[in-house]
């Protein structure tokens, strides 16, 4: 069923092409400042949180799949922006679209250790209280009182996403 969803999806896109990127663009660094919803998630290495548990911390929340090769590419900017970050508190959550098949979730996040927190949205919950999230990659900054301040759909600008995250790790709750 997961699988039919996601074939109609790719063939919709394919017969509206215009209409997908300007849909995409549309959102693109997107200003936002609707509250994290307090929805469960569950960790690849099996660990239960609540999204509203890591309020009070800055976030990036990225939605992605192993079939987007944006998603891909993009991916060791992630980790390297994590990296550059985590010391002054901020917390990275990796979220694979439920289409994402869970092995495949797996094996991506081992080969390349990613040393961030990597869920998959197993039943589109997540996705879907985002906005919904319908393009991938897509990436929201979420400040410490638990405010969505940024959503970029497709790779962001890594440098003003750097920028952001040091003004918003310099603020206080």
């Amino acid at each position: 069923m997961k699988s039919e969803t996601f074939r109609r999806r790719r063939q919709l896109l394919a017969l509206v092409p215009g209409l997908a990127l300007a849909s995409a663009l549309a959102g693109c660094g997107e200003e936002a400042r609707s509250t994290l919803p307090a929805l469960p998630f569950t960790q690849l290495d099996g660990g239960r949180h609540q999204l509203g548990d890591l309020k009070g911390q800055v976030m990036v929340i990225n939605f992605w799949a192993t079939s987007c090769s944006t998603c891909v590419k993009e991916m060791p900017e992630l980790v390297a922006t994590h990296e550059r970050f985590k010391a002054r508190g901020l917390e990275t959550l990796a979220i694979a679209m439920e289409y994402d098949p869970p092995a495949y979730v797996a094996q991506f996040a081992q080969s390349r250790q990613l040393p961030f927190r990597v869920a998959i949205d197993h039943d589109g919950r997540l996705a879907q209280s985002f906005g919904p999230v319908q393009f991938t990659p897509t990436t929201f900054v979420v400040n410490r009182r638990g405010e969505v301040v940024k959503r970029y759909v497709g790779e962001p600008d890594f440098k003003a996403l750097h920028q952001l995250l040091d003004k918003l790790l310099s603020e206080t709750a």
